[in-house]
């Protein structure tokens, strides 16, 4: 976020205050419900899998902090955590491509792997989650300025 040098501190942080609670407002109108989610999991399994996945169920979950999904394929159930919500859909097809593929084959051997290669942004999505995940664990330095 872009700020003018001639605002003073106080000014800055109400600017930024104002600008976050945009971007949750707006980010809270696009989050796809359970309803959503799971008819995106079924386009998806059609265009990537022939449709030979089929879910059972598909839902947001808040209990899932080190991991971004499940599967229990014998339930044919997909759980997504909360914290993919408002990243790109780009990754979050990607969380329901590889929970998808589960559902074909368990574990994560080379058949998995040739299977996932089907959704064409694997390791744009596998290298954004990488960040996010190596953003979490850097220092937070005191004093320094957020913006």
């Amino acid at each position: 976020m872009l700020i003018p040098a001639r605002m003073s501190e106080a000014e800055e942080q109400r600017w930024v205050t104002v600008m976050l609670d945009k971007l949750a407002a707006q980010e809270s109108k696009r989050a796809l419900g359970d309803t959503e989610l799971a008819e995106r999991a079924r386009r998806l399994s059609g265009q990537y899998f022939d449709g030979r996945a089929r879910p059972a169920s598909v839902r947001w979950v808040t209990n899932q902090n080190t991991r971004w999904g499940s599967c229990t394929p014998s339930e044919g159930s997909i759980r997504l955590s909360h914290r993919l919500q408002g990243m790109p859909e780009y990754v979050v097809d990607y969380v329901l491509c590889h929970e998808l593929a589960h559902l074909l084959v368990p574990g994560h051997g080379p058949r998995f792997w040739r299977l996932l290669e089907a959704y064409p942004r694997t390791e744009r999505a596998r290298g954004y989650l990488e960040g996010v995940v190596a953003a979490e664990r850097l220092p937070h330095v005191p004093g320094a300025r957020d913006a």
